[in-house]
């Protein structure tokens, strides 16, 4: 898998590293809030933001299934048509578990761009209780629909893991 941050021999434009640079950045934002360190952004074929989210899942008051990227996704699917959403982008911090894929997956967003992997997540997290990570990669999960979703990631891998780096050992609470 490309790991490297260099958009000419990952394939990807300089409007798609920022795009991914800046969930990383709200990814931080929400780290410094008290919430977990996720994010995710939805973009148009143009680079315009649709939708963005952080996590609401931290307990007590948090739901577990308002990850980043559902939320993200499913603001997108309010205000775009089917059509628009095969033409968007998920960029997010971290890659999509196995029920961030199944949302994406029935929004119809056509493309998924993200930093940290999910076996390099639980790296950081370990066995932490809020956050039991499935070794289910986004791309299986995606493979055994009817429809096509490009995954381009792990990319700025380091980037994104400053966010975690602390969090998931009790620095957070």
């Amino acid at each position: 898998m490309e790991t490297s941050s260099n958009a000419e021999t990952s394939g990807l434009s300089e409007r798609d590293i920022a795009l991914l640079r800046k969930s990383i950045a709200m990814s931080h934002e929400s780290r410094d809030r008290g919430r977990h360190p996720f994010a995710a952004l939805v973009a148009d074929e143009s680079g315009n933001v649709i939708a963005a989210a952080v996590n609401n899942s931290m307990p007590p008051e948090g739901d577990p299934t308002q990850h980043a990227e559902l939320v993200a996704v499913a603001q997108a699917a309010r205000v775009l048509g089917p059509e628009q959403l095969a033409r968007c982008t998920l960029y997010t911090s971290a890659e999509p578990c196995c029920m961030c894929a199944g949302a994406v997956y029935w929004t119809g967003i056509g493309r998924v761009v993200y930093a940290l992997s999910e076996h390099a997540l639980l790296g950081l997290t370990g066995s932490h209780p809020e956050n039991p990570t499935f070794s289910l990669p986004c791309r299986e999960v995606f493979s055994r629909g009817q429809r096509r979703i490009e995954v381009i990631g792990p990319l700025l891998e380091d980037e994104a893991a400053h966010a975690h780096e602390g969090f998931w050992n009790g620095a957070h609470e």
